[in-house]
C-alpha cells in the first residue's frame, strides 16, 4: 500500500490526471497503489535456501506473453501443505524473505511470487486485473506442481485483496490468510486526512474487498496489528465482518504494517493449528 507521506502529492497527482484524462488517471493510480520497483525492502534479505522458480503464461489481459519469478521454501516434511504468498506494494518478493521463513516455520512449503513489474518478473505497470491474473497463474502452477497436496492462500496489505479475489475465484484452496489488509482502495483513502473530499468516484483501481470476501468458500484468518498506521485496524475488523464462517480475527497488540508477522507468531501459530487444522 502507498505511503501516507504520499497522501497530498496522490491527491495533486488525481487532481491532475482527470485534467489529462482517464488514462493518465488510470496509470497515475496504478504507480501510486503498486509503486512497483525491483528493490527489495531493507536492502538485500538473505533468500538463502529458496530456489527460483519461473512461470510463464499467455496474459488476457495485455495480449502478451508473461512470466512471473518466484522462490520456493520448502517445508522438511514432503507432504507439507503449500502455500502461495502474495506479496504487498513497492518491493520485491525478497523484501519478504523473513515473513515467508516465519510461514515455513508454521508447517507450510511457501511460493512467494514477484507480480509484473516487480523484480524479475516481467515489465511493465500493475493493474487490479493483471495482478488478479498473475495470482491465478501461480496457483495454477501450484496446482499442477503439487496437485495432491493441500493449497493456502496468504497476502499482506495490497496482496491481501489480491489474496481475496483469488480465493472467492478458486474451489481448491483449503483456506486464506490475509494481514494488515483492508475494505477496499476507496476506504482507504477516506482514513487519510484529506479523505473528506469526494474522490472515491475518481479511483479506478479499487480493490473492493469487502463485496467480494463473502464469496470465498474456505476458512479465512483475519491478522492485524493494533498500532498499524498505514491500514487502520477497523478496516480489516469490517473486512472479517463481511466474511462468511468459518472465520477467525486476530488483533495483534503492538503490531504495526511492517512487524505484526513477526511480533504475533505465537497468535499466528495458534489459530493457524485451530482454524485450518493444521499441527
Amino acid at each position: 500500500m502507498p505511503s501516507r507521506r504520499w497522501s497530498l502529492p496522490a491527491l495533486a497527482v488525481l487532481a491532475l490526471a482527470v485534467m489529462a484524462g482517464c488514462a493518465t488517471l488510470d496509470a497515475k493510480q496504478r504507480e501510486w497503489i503498486f509503486q512497483p520497483s525491483d528493490r527489495a525492502w531493507g536492502g538485500a534479505p538473505s533468500t538463502e535456501g529458496m530456489q527460483d522458480v519461473w512461470i510463464a503464461f499467455d496474459s488476457r489481459e495485455t495480449g502478451q506473453a508473461g512470466r512471473l519469478h518466484g522462490l520456493w521454501l520448502p517445508a522438511q516434511r514432503a507432504d507439507a501443505p503449500v502455500l502461495l504468498y502474495l506479496h504487498g506494494a513497492r518491493w520485491n518478493v525478497s523484501g519478504s524473505s523473513n515473513r515467508v521463513r516465519r510461514m515455513q516455520s508454521l508447517g507450510f512449503s511457501v511460493l512467494a511470487v514477484d507480480y509484473r513489474g516487480f523484480g524479475k518478473s516481467s515489465a511493465g505497470l500493475p493493474s487490479e486485473a493483471t495482478a488478479a491474473e498473475d495470482a491465478r497463474a501461480a496457483w495454477d502452477w501450484l496446482a499442477r506442481t503439487y496437485p495432491e497436496r493441500p493449497r493456502y492462500i496468504f497476502g499482506h496489505s495490497l496482496g491481501g485483496a489480491i489474496a481475496i479475489d483469488l480465493a472467492r475465484q478458486v474451489d481448491d484452496e483449503q483456506g486464506t490468510i490475509v494481514e494488515g489488509t483492508f475494505t477496499s482502495i476507496p476506504d482507504v483513502v477516506s482514513t487519510f486526512k484529506w479523505g473528506w473530499l469526494p474522490v472515491s468516484g475518481l479511483i479506478t483501481q479499487r480493490f473492493e474487498s469487502v463485496r467480494k470476501v463473502a464469496q470465498i468458500g474456505s476458512p479465512l484468518l483475519v491478522v492485524h496489528g493494533s498500532a498499524d498506521r498505514l491500514i487502520p485496524p477497523t478496516l480489516g475488523q469490517q473486512l472479517y465482518e463481511a466474511a462468511q464462517e468459518p472465520k477467525r480475527f486476530v488483533l495483534v497488540e503492538g503490531g504495526t504494517h511492517h512487524d505484526t508477522n513477526a511480533v504475533g507468531l505465537p497468535q499466528y501459530r495458534e489459530a493457524v493449528a485451530a482454524l485450518f487444522r493444521l499441527r
